[in-house]
């Protein structure tokens, strides 16, 4: 069981759900879950926070940016996300383990997508936390936008 598999909808993660499994989960189980968003948003660096989480190869990075359908997963899986982030207000503070996941995202749609993909992510975020009145704390909001080399300051 790969995250190449898991990505390209061929197999289950490590614990037994798909993608499609896991992208049909409600914001609950998302919020309380702490082991999927490594396999959705594969990086090359382990995960300090789920030890046994898929750790990319460079390969592998290659087999997925090739990939229509990981592709086309990971960008529901983006979507899903951005649902969730949309749709919940808790994550709009000053710190929260979601600031972490949003890390991750970007990261990962970065490495398997694109920069440009990831600003645009980046971009309704912001504007979502623009919205609720900045309450994020600036060292966590540095994160994000130095995965995308913009400044927050610029975008608003």
């Amino acid at each position: 069981m790969s995250v190449v598999s898991f990505l390209t909808g061929e197999s289950a993660d490590a614990h037994g759900r798909t993608i499609e499994a896991v992208l049909q989960q409600d914001d609950e189980w998302l919020e309380k879950e702490h082991n999927y968003i490594q396999w959705l948003f594969p990086l090359l660096d382990e995960s300090e926070q789920v030890h046994d989480a898929p750790v990319l190869s460079p390969e592998e990075v290659e087999l997925l940016r090739q990939s229509d359908a990981a592709l086309g997963n990971q960008q529901q899986a983006v979507e899903r996300m951005m649902h969730f982030y949309t749709n919940n207000d808790h994550w709009l503070t000053t710190m929260d383990h979601n600031h972490l996941r949003i890390t991750r995202i970007l990261k990962s749609v970065q490495l398997l997508q694109s920069l440009v993909a990831a600003e645009a992510i980046y971009n309704r975020l912001m504007e979502r936390v623009h919205q609720a009145g900045d309450p994020i704390d600036p060292k966590n909001i540095a994160f994000w936008t130095d995965v995308v080399g913009l400044s927050y300051e610029s975008r608003f």
